[in-house]
């Protein structure tokens, strides 16, 4: 590994630069800001997925959704249609992609759209609506030609971007500096025993500026509910085997909670995104009939249950049952409170 990552340092370099002249040309106003009229909460990362950015959007839709009209504004990663689009209920993941669509499917009555150019995706949403209140942007922190009035950093605990590498020989989007835009950041994925000394060193390690907020956070699963029915729950225990049928960009968050919580789980992973192929189903199928336990069930993500509805037919026909892992935001230090406060105190101070 330390190999291919020295063989693309050449590259990481030129990269390197052409970030850092792009952010240089914002800065000094060569390429224009866009500022709007209302709020704009940017949630967003350094690095290449894996931080926990759709349960961090869902956890803002779920504070702001009763005292503002909230939106939230995505690119439709993968999505196989291009433009703007509304996302409603009725929508499959190949018209709007899959976090925007289990973004709608849990929270219907925010309103979430997809386009590539996020500039003309707020003005179209203005336009439409002129009564919204606030813009959550997901995984928009690079996207500087808009000017985020809350810029939300995630970084995960056991990848933060202080240990990472330009692409291709890592996995950050831009140089470390690039953490000086945040107004607030959140160490994901933590371990549930982080004590005052692990958050001093973090403190420590990410040196936060005077103005910046730091938080760390951890995922909470829920009980797991039926693919096609979520009013049908199943509770995990020490007697089950689960095959994990996933495509995000990283398990090992998942792996360890598996490992306490069944008692044996094993994992088939793809490519984040991936849209799941008739061919992949039935080797699911192949692998799950495999299992000797006379408990057992196939769990997956709420991110990937959205690809996986497109092969419902099948599922059923089959008798795969396939059951969701929710998950929310949870965090650590009795600081939810504080981070809510924050969040609300960025809105009540908010100027045109």
């Amino acid at each position: 590994m330390k190999k291919i990552r020295f063989l693309l340092f050449p590259f990481a370099l030129i990269y390197d630069l052409v970030t850092r002249i792009r952010n240089l040309f914002f800065d000094f106003g060569i390429f224009k800001q866009t500022s709007f009229k209302i709020p704009v909460i940017v949630v967003g990362n350094l690095s290449v997925g894996g931080t926990g950015k759709t349960p961090q959007v869902e956890y803002l839709i779920r504070l702001l959704q009763n005292g503002y009209k909230t939106s939230v504004l995505s690119r439709g990663y993968k999505r196989k249609t291009k433009g703007f689009r509304y996302v409603n209920l009725n929508n499959s993941v190949e018209e709007v992609g899959d976090e925007p669509l289990q973004f709608k499917l849990r929270h219907p009555d925010t309103l979430v759209a997809v386009n590539e150019s996020r500039i003309q995706g707020i003005f179209k949403m203005l336009g439409d609506y002129p009564d919204l209140q606030t813009i959550l942007m997901d995984d928009a922190y690079q996207h500087l030609s808009i000017t985020p009035n809350l810029n939300v950093l995630l970084t995960e605990y056991n990848r933060p971007y202080t240990d990472d590498f330009l692409l291709p020989s890592g996995r950050l989007r831009e140089g470390k500096s690039g953490a000086a835009r945040a107004d607030i950041i959140i160490v994901t994925k933590c371990p549930d025993e982080l004590n005052q000394g692990d958050k001093l060193a973090w403190e420590n390690r990410l040196q936060p500026l005077p103005n910046q907020r730091l938080y760390f956070s951890k995922f909470q699963y829920g009980k797991p509910y039926y693919l096609f029915n979520p009013s049908y729950a199943y509770s995990l225990s020490d007697q089950l085997e689960v095959l994990v049928f996933c495509a995000i960009a990283n398990t090992d968050y998942l792996e360890n909670y598996l490992q306490k919580t069944v008692r044996k789980a094993k994992i088939l992973q793809f490519p984040d995104h991936h849209f799941f192929t008739n061919s992949e189903l039935g080797n699911l199928k192949a692998q799950f009939d495999l299992l000797k336990s006379a408990q057992k069930i196939i769990l997956t993500t709420e991110k990937d249950a959205m690809r996986l509805r497109l092969h419902q037919d099948f599922i059923i026909e089959s008798q795969l049952p396939i059951f969701v892992l929710p998950i929310e935001v949870d965090f650590l230090f009795d600081e939810a409170e504080k981070f809510q406060d924050d969040v609300k105190q960025f809105l009540l101070n908010f100027k045109v």
